[in-house]
C-alpha cells in the first residue's frame, strides 16, 4: 500500500502523543520516524513504532527526557539521555554540540544512557547543514546485540554504524551512514514482514551455518549477523564498541548487563571556517566533487553518485508518489494506535492512501 507522507506522520505522532508524549517529543519521534521511510531506510521507519511502544509499556524507554550534562570541559562533554527517545535526545545532543563547535572551534561529545537513536545519518545531516563537519560512533548496551565476531558463531557485538556529514556550499550535504555489519537488524525485520529473504552472505543461524532466511535468525536460540568485509569490519565494529561504549560510560556490548535497549555514541564536531580563509575548505570540497564524478564509468548508463545522493533520489520520489508499506507493517502499526487507545477513526485508514 502506498501511503501519504503527512498522514503516516500524522498517525504516528497521534500514537506517541496518545501513549504520553508531550509536545514537541511526539512530533520529533513521528519526523523522524518518516523521514526513514522518506529516504528509503524502512528498516528505522515507522516500522519501529511497535516495539517503541512496547519500551514503555516495559519501562525501558522515557517519556518526555532531555539530556543532563555529566561532564564538560570547553570542546569535550559527556550528555546522559536519561532513557529518553533518542530521536529528541539525538536532536539535543546535536545542538549541544555545534554550539560547543561554533565556541571552540571542535567539540567531542559523549551520549550516553539514550533510547534507540534511529536512522544515525540524521544527526550528521543536522551537523552538516548548520555548517559543521562531524563523525559519529554508535553502539548499543547489549540489548541489541546481534553481530558475530569474525571466525565466531555467536553475538558478542552490536550493529555499531559510523557515520559522518560533510557541508557543502551551495548544496546538500555529504553524508556517510554505515553499519559495521552486513545487514541492519531492521532490513531484516523487513525482509520478514514481507516474506522475502535477506542477500547471501549476512547472515548465520544458531550453528554457524549460512542462511538467508530471517525466520532462522529470529530463531530460539537465535542467528547472527556477520561483520562486512570480514576481519576489516569486525576491527571497525570493536572500535566503535570502545569509542561508543566504554569512553562514553555507555558500556561495550553485554546481552547479562542490558535492561534495556540502550545506544551510547561519541559524536566529533569540527567547524571548517575555523581554516576556510587559509585553507579554502569549500572550494577544495567542491572541487574533489567534481574530480570524483569525472570518472568514466564502467558502464555507458551507470551514474557516480555521492554518499547521501541516493537518499536524496529516494526522498523526492516517495514525497511525490507515496511510500510504500507492506500490510504486516501497516497491521502491526493500526493494532499499536488502537492498544495505546487511538480511535479508528483518529486512525483513518483510507486517509493513509496515496491516490
Amino acid at each position: 500500500m502506498s501511503v501519504r507522507h503527512t498522514e503516516l506522520k500524522r498517525l504516528v505522532q497521534t500514537i506517541f502523543a496518545t501513549a504520553g508524549c508531550q509536545p514537541p517529543e511526539d512530533e520529533r519521534i513521528a519526523h523522524y520516524l518518516v523521514e526513514a521511510n522518506l529516504v528509503g531506510h524502512d528498516s528505522h521507519g515507522v516500522i519501529r513504532v511497535p516495539p517503541y511502544v512496547d519500551f514503555i509499556r516495559k519501562d525501558m524507554i522515557r517519556l518526555n527526557q532531555s539530556i543532563r550534562v555529566a561532564f564538560e570541559t570547553e570542546a569535550l562533554a559527556v550528555l546522559d539521555g536519561q532513557l529518553g527517545f533518542g530521536q529528541v535526545i539525538g536532536e539535543q545532543a546535536m545542538r549541544f554540540a555545534i554550539d560547543k563547535a561554533d565556541r571552540h572551534g571542535i567539540a567531542a561529545v559523549g551520549l550516553r544512557n539514550c533510547g534507540h537513536l534511529g536512522r544515525i545519518g540524521d544527526w550528521p545531516l543536522m551537523v552538516a547543514r548548520a555548517g559543521k563537519i562531524s563523525v559519529h560512533f554508535v553502539n548499543s548496551s547489549g540489548f541489541g546485540a546481534l553481530v558475530a565476531p569474525y571466525g565466531g558463531i555467536d553475538r558478542r557485538l552490536s550493529a555499531n554504524p559510523i557515520a559522518a556529514g560533510i557541508p557543502v556550499e551551495g548544496g546538500e550535504p555529504i553524508v556517510v551512514d554505515m553499519s559495521t555489519c552486513t545487514i541492519a537488524e531492521g532490513k531484516i525485520k523487513v525482509a520478514s514482514n514481507q516474506g522475502v529473504t535477506v542477500p547471501d552472505d549476512c547472515l548465520l543461524d544458531a550453528e554457524g551455518a549460512p542462511t538467508d532466511d530471517p525466520a532462522r535468525f529470529y530463531a530460539d536460540p537465535p542467528g547472527s549477523i556477520l561483520p562486512i568485509a570480514g576481519h576489516k569490519g569486525y576491527a571497525l565494529s570493536f572500535l566503535v564498541e570502545i569509542l561508543a561504549g566504554a569512553f562514553t560510560g555507555s558500556g561495550c556490548t553485554d546481552p547479562a548487563r542490558a535492561k534495556a535497549m540502550v545506544n551510547g555514541m561519541l559524536t566529533i564536531v569540527l567547524d571548517p571556517e575555523r581554516i576556510e580563509r587559509d585553507w579554502g575548505f569549500a572550494d577544495e570540497v567542491r572541487r574533489y566533487i567534481e574530480f570524483v564524478k569525472s570518472s568514466r564509468l564502467r558502464n555507458a548508463d551507470g551514474e557516480i553518485l555521492l554518499p547521501g545522493e541516493p537518499e536524496q533520489r529516494t526522498r523526492k520520489r516517495r514525497l511525490a508518489e507515496g511510500i510504500e508499506l507492506d500490510e504486516t507493517t501497516l497491521q502491526q502499526l493500526i493494532e499499536t494506535a488502537r492498544s495505546v487507545g487511538v480511535s479508528d477513526e483518529a486512525i483513518a485508514v483510507d486517509a493513509l492512501r496515496h491516490d
